[in-house]
């Protein structure tokens, strides 16, 4: 069948509208010299906020970082977020974001609000440390990407393996030509409980609701982000705002909630720092064992071949823990990711693989430790080394997880249209 374009409709269902990324005036920022104190608004309190609040705080004296501002839909995570940093709280993240003393947020809302956030915090003059994934759809990660680009602000992306060394030092080995042409690579993100961990993790609170008032109170219809577009306007539903990574509308599900994590340090490995857009896409899978009423798969399986001419191959389960090792495959040999970088020669290559490995059949390399995703985005906004995930790699990242979202959702290969920046169905 011949190719055609995914229409806007089709792929972007529920998506912020196109200039909802876009910046306008941007505000000026405060300039920052190399010992002035970073202050941090944190937008989105659940699980993952209050983790990052926390973490700010404790390393508030060593880093000079201190959290003024928190912001969430629901007040009793707001009151929760306060108590934690000492700030002031906001149900309404444009009130955080129209502080002139914050120099930088942090998000952690639900994804199909990760765009807009952090596009309007650009806006004011913020630097962005974007919890995974960077967006919600393909056409907002451009549309960042490209606002990121005109902004000149410090963006960073949230997938934990990039502050790994190993990856960073895997880059290095292939350009190297150490373990021959590369081929294909492998990586897994898997789990298994009694009770599907997308619940466990995620208890529903009985006593919220849009009409309840105090602590119990959550402004659903800002939750949704419906007068945005960036989700369909639909009666209270505490299964949709305590498990939103079940729903299509506003997560793509183990894909970008756990894959995403994988994809991203694959991709400085196989090709460097801003990582690479795919060719083809596609996945399989399907919802097996937890049928809930959710919409997402339990089991995802995803193949993206890449112009470089290598394949990654990725799987997410929720139904067995054993996990693939990350591994990348050269015609000389094999390199095993995690702790050290460990290189072994294979087949009948071993002559090839011993001149360029000091004669050797098998070479590990060490790694260094580097700071924590935290950390380094700090060090960055004052000047200091490169991002673990910047804007380049978080979008080509999105791009490929996204594109497999809607290959296992509509059964097609997906391919990227790279002159254009557009998915096609094959």
């Amino acid at each position: 069948m011949a190719s055609q374009e995914i229409t806007r409709r089709s792929l972007l269902k529920g998506a912020a509208s196109a200039g909802a990324v876009a910046l306008t005036g941007l505000a000026p920022s405060r300039a920052l010299g190399a010992n002035d104190r970073i202050r941090f608004g944190v937008i989105g309190c659940g699980g993952m906020g209050t983790g990052h609040v926390g973490s700010l705080v404790r390393r508030g004296e060593a880093d000079n970082v201190q959290v003024v501002a928190v912001s969430d839909v629901y007040q009793r995570r707001v009151t929760r977020a306060k108590g934690i940093c000492a700030g002031e709280g906001y149900l309404d993240y444009r009130r955080l974001l129209d502080r002139d003393d914050i120099d930088a947020v942090l998000i952690a809302t639900p994804d199909h609000w990760h765009a807009k956030i952090a596009a309007d915090a650009m806006d004011s003059g913020k630097h962005v440390y974007c919890e995974k994934p960077m967006t919600h759809t393909v056409e907002q990660a451009l549309q960042l990407r490209d606002a990121v680009r005109r902004s000149g602000k410090v963006l960073a992306v949230g997938p934990n393996a990039t502050a790994s060394d190993s990856y960073w030092q895997a880059h290095e080995a292939i350009k190297g030509g150490r373990i021959g042409k590369v081929t294909w690579a492998q990586g897994s993100y898997n789990r298994n409980a009694r009770t599907c961990l997308f619940n466990t993790h995620q208890k529903i609170d009985p006593t919220a609701g849009p009409d309840r008032s105090g602590e119990d109170y959550v402004d659903w219809d800002m939750w949704l982000g419906h007068r945005w577009g960036l989700a369909p306007k639909i009666p209270w539903n505490p299964e949709h705002f305590f498990r939103f990574r079940k729903y299509w509308p506003y997560n793509g599900g183990v894909a970008t909630d756990l894959l995403y994590h994988k994809l991203a340090p694959l991709l400085i490995a196989l090709a460097g720092p801003d990582g690479a857009y795919p060719r083809r896409v596609n996945a399989n899978g399907g919802l097996y064992i937890e049928k809930d009423g959710r919409d997402i798969p339990d089991t995802f399986l995803m193949t993206a071949d890449y112009p470089g001419e290598y394949s990654v191959f990725l799987v997410s389960t929720l139904t067995n823990d054993e996990q693939l090792p990350d591994r990348i495959y050269g015609k000389h040999g094999t390199l095993d990711l995690g702790g050290d970088v460990l290189m072994r020669a294979n087949g009948e290559m071993s002559d090839e693989f011993k001149a360029s490995n000091d004669g050797k059949t098998e070479a590990r390399l060490g790694t260094t430790p580097r700071r924590d995703l935290e950390g380094n985005f700090i060090d960055v906004i004052r000047g200091k080394g490169t991002l673990a995930c910047n804007v380049e790699l978080g979008a080509a990242t999105m791009v490929a997880i996204k594109m497999a979202v809607e290959s296992y959702r509509q059964s097609r290969t997906m391919l990227w249209d790279a002159r254009r920046e557009r998915v096609v169905r094959a």
